[in-house]
């Protein structure tokens, strides 16, 4: 029987301690660390993501601004809104909130971000500097995963890794540091063959595909630690993970809930890049 990973708790407790670094920062520099966030369109979820980070940030003494644009707005002008924001010494992180409307190429925007600036970590340098573990920022869900192991005393060297997924939000990043922590990494992906011969003998399995109930029992072996960053909404409009959380929680050793294991880890990571942009740009 698993040990529930409370990613609600353990998030608390580290947005605690950004709360303490944060006032230490604005007592000594006379001015907190600040984060500007761009919306384009109306959106429900993003507006959704877009409102907690805003409070996130005010919890723990981070300045938030939100600018709100248009769903019509052009490319160009978006382009020119970041060219602004990158000569801002005020404004120490950068985030537009994905996805963007179809006319807008999304590569384009993501890596016009200064890299100092680019708290999601999705441009090209700060993607480089995460393979080659030269970084100052990392993408904030796999980042949180890696929180989640640390603070309940999971080691990774050694381990057999398996991360089912391979976007380059996810699945790709998460592969890349738990090799970093030396771990034996296998990604799988919708192409694999025989998913099943890869996840039963993981010691320590991400799901990351976006599929209500996807691993089930029979996918994991016994005592295996089980990370879901899938959230799935089921038409009842109950949240759910990628993994029968019933079923794989008589098997495990550790496992994440949904809601209330990865998620909450997300946005306090996102503090922590804010935080970390600021101090490297003093």
């Amino acid at each position: 029987m698993a040990r529930i990973i409370d990613g609600k708790a353990i998030s608390a407790q580290i947005r605690g301690e950004i709360a303490e670094k944060v006032a230490a920062f604005t007592a000594q520099h006379g001015f907190s660390p600040s984060l500007t966030v761009i919306i384009v369109g109306e959106d429900p979820a993003s507006l959704v993501y877009v409102k907690n980070k805003h409070k996130a940030c005010e919890q723990v003494g981070i300045k938030s601004d939100i600018i709100r644009l248009p769903a019509d707005v052009s490319e160009t002008e978006l382009l020119s809104l970041i060219d602004k924001l990158n000569n801002d010494k005020g404004v120490n992180g950068i985030l537009v909130q994905l996805p963007l409307p179809k006319h807008i190429n999304e590569e384009s925007v993501i890596c016009r971000i200064s890299p100092k600036k680019d708290v999601d970590a999705f441009g090209y340098e700060n993607v480089g500097r995460i393979l080659t573990g030269n970084f100052d920022f990392l993408p904030c869900t796999p980042a949180g995963v890696m929180e989640l192991l640390h603070r309940s005393g999971i080691s990774v060297t050694g381990k057999d890794c398996v991360v089912i997924g391979r976007s380059n939000i996810v699945g790709k990043p998460m592969a890349a540091l738990l090799m970093h922590e030396n771990g034996t990494v296998t990604v799988c992906h919708s192409k694999t063959a025989d998913l099943r011969s890869h996840t039963s003998r993981a010691d320590i399995l991400v799901s990351s595909v976006g599929k209500a109930g996807f691993v089930t029992a029979d996918m994991i072996k016994d005592g295996a630690v089980i990370i879901d960053v899938g959230i799935n909404r089921l038409q009842d409009g109950k949240l759910t993970g990628d993994v029968d959380f019933e079923g794989c929680f008589e098997k495990a050793s550790y496992i994440t809930p949904v809601p209330g294991g990865v998620g909450p880890m997300t946005i306090t990571m996102l503090l922590q890049n804010t935080l970390t942009a600021a101090n490297k740009q003093i």
